[in-house]
């Protein structure tokens, strides 16, 4: 990072534009310092992006899926390329390890070239002729037909601010592989990273105005890209209250949503799991510690464990938070580095306090940390914890694991279902088999046997990857 934190202006049809309502900090939560100053937002900066991008539009759903397969492959490289660039921004604006950072900007550039190998792929899909009896409308005959994936028209891609660059461009890639134009609005604790990707993408030879970034500190230009009449579909990721509002104001239009909410992932832990399998159960858990200090939707937060392996489940978690080296982010032995801000801080402490008070029985941390600067929270694992207690159904977003025990099959599923959440879910079990019929009771999107690896290729909840930015349209003729 330089001396001087640099200052971004909006990314708007090609170039910078200056913000009319000047910069805020965005703050490194290791060290409290700013690592730069994003651009302030304002409603008619949201507009003026929403021109640039309809006006792209026309232009960009016509172009060749391959040229832009070609373009979309060169942005995955620059990202690449500019990995030793990229990382240390990332590091510094989420507070992120360096191993985690840089795995976040190498799954950007992935995300790139795995939709620049999407966009490829056919979008026809042809229906054998059909006789059809004549009607007022037409007269009968052989009627030959097909559906064919179009774009969906100008895409608002909103993220949250877990993996900046990786979640936009888990949105950005597949939305511009389909053809459609873009305006991006990267959560304000992070943004930096996401304005980098404006030139990477024009050097690449994207067209202007075919991506766009408004950043901000408060609600406004999230608020007037969702109500702007030039935005097709929303594409969201955070929290439940604000989808909700998102989910209200975009059904006014009609508008095609894309959301994904918290997550609260439930690992089932049965009674024939064997070493290894129990192993595998308490290192997936724990990744809620040592993967981005517990800040992520999917991670497995609520362990579920048969009570026959119950205090042995509680002992390995607590062994390995104890074990975890909580400190500098840019120190690589450091394992859980600062959560994104005070606030963040804050409210996972007050959870964890509230769990104590409800009566949960916290077997390793529970306090502060003595590092200062930064916003850091200690490893805590939480035991002996109730479905009814509050920490057992929202998300806490932090280094905090609840671990329950169960007796029968049916009970951990009537806990694994009974939280308003349902990305992710986990099952560990000696008989995959068993583990296979368990997963179908689970109201989840996503369920992992044995395992917290992720399969790319995969649907993640209702995204069917390059799909979920198209819609169906059928074309019908006289055979």
């Amino acid at each position: 990072m330089t001396d001087s934190p640099k200052k971004y202006g909006q990314w708007l049809a090609g170039a910078w534009r200056e913000p009319e309502q000047g910069h805020y900090q965005v703050t490194n939560p290791a060290t409290e310092e700013a690592v730069g100053y994003a651009p302030e937002g304002h409603a008619a900066e949201v507009w003026s992006a929403a021109e640039a991008a309809r006006d792209a539009f026309d232009d960009w759903s016509r172009t060749e899926p391959r040229e832009r397969a070609v373009i979309l492959e060169r942005i995955g490289s620059l990202i690449s390329e500019r990995a030793d660039e990229l990382v240390p921004l990332v590091q510094a604006e989420t507070g992120a390890t360096r191993r985690v950072a840089k795995s976040t900007v190498l799954a950007a550039a992935d995300r790139f070239r795995s939709c620049a190998r999407g966009a490829l792929e056919p979008d026809v899909v042809p229906f054998a002729p059909h006789p059809v009896t004549a009607s007022p409308l037409a007269p009968g005959g052989l009627i030959g037909a097909t559906a064919v994936r179009r774009p969906v028209g100008v895409v608002a891609c909103i993220t949250s601010y877990t993996f900046s660059i990786a979640n936009l461009a888990g949105k950005v890639a597949p939305a511009l592989a389909m053809g459609n134009t873009v305006i991006a609005k990267p959560a304000a604790q992070d943004p930096l990273s996401c304005l980098e990707l404006g030139p990477i993408m024009k050097e690449a030879g994207l067209p202007d105005g075919v991506y766009n970034l408004v950043a901000g500190s408060g609600p406004i230009t999230g608020e007037a890209l969702v109500a702007h009449y030039d935005t097709d579909m929303v594409s969201f990721t955070g929290s439940t209250a604000e989808g909700k509002r998102i989910a209200e104001a975009a059904g006014g239009q009609m508008k095609r949503t894309l959301m994904e909410f918290g997550g609260k992932g439930a690992a089932i832990l049965l009674e024939d799991a064997d070493d290894n399998t129990f192993k595998s159960a308490v290192m997936a858990v724990s990744s809620a510690f040592a993967v981005h200090s517990g800040q992520i939707r999917t991670a497995p937060t609520l362990m579920l464990v048969h009570r026959s392996l119950y205090e042995k489940a509680v002992a390995a978690l607590t062994r390995y938070a104890r074990d975890a080296t909580v400190g500098d982010h840019a120190d690589d032995s450091t394992m859980v580095g600062p959560v994104i801000s005070a606030a963040q801080r804050d409210r996972v402490e007050a959870y964890v306090e509230g769990a104590r008070q409800e009566g949960a029985r916290v077997t390793v941390g529970g306090e502060r940390p003595e590092l200062k600067p930064g916003f850091y929270v200690t490893p805590t694992v939480l035991a002996d914890v109730t479905q009814d207690m509050t920490v057992a159904q929202e998300e806490v977003f932090g280094p905090v694991v609840v671990v329950i025990p169960f007796d029968e099959e049916d009970e951990a599923v009537r806990i694994a279902t009974g939280t308003p959440y349902g990305p992710y879910d986990y099952v560990f079990s000696g008989d995959t088999a068993r583990a296979w019929h368990l997963a179908a009771r689970l109201r989840s999107g996503n369920v992992g046997i044995n395992t917290a690896q992720r399969h790319p290729a995969t649907p993640f909840g209702n995204s069917s990857g390059l799909h979920a930015y198209s819609e169906l349209q059928s074309v019908v003729w006289p055979s």
